[in-house]
């Protein structure tokens, strides 16, 4: 028997009908997670996202998408600033919370950087960004922002794997 018929790979053709079996294979790539806020005139907005990437060192730019169908997308079009916050492990309780409800903010203790975006406490990293440019791809926007200010501290990163949430150590 050679190499290639042990292969356990389940190999498909993507199909609409099917997004399910797409999503398991995308969530086979370990991703950070990070929170990525805005203010708005209903308040302070979060999202919870891992699709976030650096893109540039110079000029200084961010990615990360937004589902073009959320009821929050709409905050972070109109917003000329956000910040996005990496995640450390003992930050679980706040994905979730932050997941679930896009006005988390008001019962989780934040502040304001200079632009008015809300900023998260404890935080492994934080990129407080103007709107730089926008990308349709599929069901979702490519967001780019324009990071004006940075923070970065030591600690273990909160990762999302197979739908679930994990972390990743330094050793």
């Amino acid at each position: 028997m050679n190499e290639i018929s042990k292969d356990m790979t389940h190999t498909f053709v993507p199909h609409k009908d099917d997004t399910r079996t797409l999503r398991d294979a995308f969530g086979r790539f370990a991703t950070g997670v990070t929170i990525v806020t805005c203010d708005s005139a209903d308040g302070s907005v979060c999202i919870t996202a891992n699709s976030f990437s650096s893109l540039s060192l110079d000029p200084p730019l961010i990615m990360w998408a937004g589902d073009r169908n959320s009821r929050r997308f709409p905050y972070f079009r109109k917003a000329r600033h956000f910040s996005v916050h990496v995640l450390s492990w003992e930050q679980a309780e706040l994905c979730f919370g932050c997941s679930k409800d896009a006005f988390a903010l008001r019962d989780i203790a934040h502040e304001r950087c200079e632009n008015g975006t809300p900023i998260l406490p404890n935080c492994l990293a934080r990129f407080e960004c103007e709107q730089h440019a926008y990308h349709d791809a599929g069901d979702h926007v490519i967001v780019v922002g324009k990071v004006l200010k940075a923070s970065m501290a030591d600690g273990d990163a909160l990762t999302f794997y197979a739908g679930k949430l994990g972390q990743f150590a330094q050793h």
